[in-house]
Parts: structure tokens; sequence; C-alpha cells
């Protein structure tokens, strides 16, 4: 990352995160909050961001600590809520696979969504991006997420309950996700198994520890390689 043309893909990557701000702020901070009220001290709330860096494991893990599920069942659900991760890794190793150890490694524990759906996207619209320029981007794009996560989650744990409800910001889940996956609706499969997830999810929603999340994950998964499956097959046969 010391080439003129890697700081440029850096700045860019820096730019194009910038929208993320409005969410990661309101986002980072509720889980502060969340925690403190949850019975965690501000060092562990942080420690539990700077460690684990998902917010959606750790809503999830929280949550069911909350709920005092057993610790096999926290676990798990934190790890089928982070399963994603190994298909983003896949899915950027053709794109950065031979960058510097030291790059990959920082690289995996910084690849969260907004960084993983930035730099797909900008790797497949430009094919002729060096591994340089394309690591570059790839940090520019996820550095202002994790700086305002550990940053936002130290100041909600700080401040704890002196936030008023009237600030409602939980609604930085919501439009952080909706922001993220829109985007990514590419295919009918893709659109099958968002459906047939929430579909699921909704009538899942009585089943104890949260399972139900992961229990509409799953389905929605097979019912989007069905789709795409119908889809190859339909066309193969019109072909």
């Amino acid at each position: 990352m010391t080439s003129t043309t890697s700081k440029s893909a850096y700045l860019r990557g820096l730019g194009d995160a910038a929208p993320f701000i409005l969410v990661v702020i309101p986002f980072s901070m509720l889980f502060g909050i969340v925690s403190v009220e949850a019975g965690l001290s501000v060092v562990e709330t942080f420690a539990f961001s700077f460690l684990v860096i998902a917010g959606a494991a750790q809503f999830t893990a929280l949550q069911l600590l909350q709920e005092e599920a057993p610790t096999f069942i926290v676990l798990a659900s934190a790890l089928a809520v982070n399963l994603r991760m190994a298909m983003y890794s896949a899915s950027l190793t053709p794109y950065i696979g031979a960058a510097p150890i030291w790059q990959r490694a920082l690289a995996a524990y910084l690849t969260v969504d907004q960084s993983y759906i930035l730099a797909i996207a900008k790797f497949e619209k430009e094919p002729q991006m060096t591994v340089p320029q394309r690591m570059g981007y790839f940090f520019g794009a996820v550095t202002p997420v994790a700086v305002l996560w550990y940053a936002g989650t130290l100041t909600g744990a700080v401040i704890g309950a002196q936030v008023p409800d009237s600030w409602a910001l939980d609604f930085a889940i919501p439009i952080t996700f909706l922001a993220m996956i829109a985007p990514m609706f590419r295919t009918l499969a893709h659109v099958v198994a968002a459906f047939v997830a929430v579909v699921v999810s909704l009538l899942a929603v009585d089943v104890p520890y949260s399972l139900g999340i992961i229990i509409a994950g799953a389905i929605g998964m097979v019912a989007g390689a069905q789709c795409e499956w119908w889809m190859e097959r339909r066309k193969g046969g019109a072909s």
C-alpha cells in the first residue's frame, strides 16, 4: 500500500464507505448501550466489539445471554450467523489471494458485510485492478466502519442508560442491513431466498432461543438454491 495507485484506491474505498457512517454510529452505540444494560462492563463491551467485530453475531449472542440460553446455543447461534463470512472469504480469494499473508490476515479480521459488499462490487466492475489496488480499496472501505464501530460501542457503553428512548437508535439495525442487501438482489434466486427466509422467520418467531432465525436462513438458502437450479435447467432446455 505504498504506491500512489494503492493510496488512490484506499481513498476511493474511504469515499465509497462514507454513506455507512450514518448507520454505523447509531448501530454501534446501540450495541454499547444494550450490552451495559445486559450487565457487561464497559471494558467487556469494548472487548466484545474489538475481538468479534460482527454486529449481527454480537447482537444475537447478547440476546441469547439475556435469555440465559445454554452456552453452546449462544456459540452455535453466533457461529451460524457469521458463517456467511466463510462465503465472503471464498468469494474474495480469487481477487486478493495473492496478497502478502499479513494483509490477508488483516483482511480476514476486517471482513464485514460493508467491506465485502463494496469490495466485491468494485473488483467485479474493475477486473483490471492490481492486487495492491484491491487491498488498498478493501482497507479504505473498512476503515470508517471499523473505527466507528469501536468508537460507537465505547461511547454507547459509557453513556449507557443516559440515552433517552426518544432517540430510537434501534432504527439503525434494519436500515443497515436493508442498505447492504438491496444491491445484492441480482437474480430471481436471490429474491426467492430472501422472501422465503423472511416468511419462515415470521412463522418461527416463537421458537426458543431465537433459533427461528437460523431455521429461516437455512430454508431460505435451500429455496434460493432450488430456484437457481430450476432457472439453469430451464435455460438449458431452452437452448
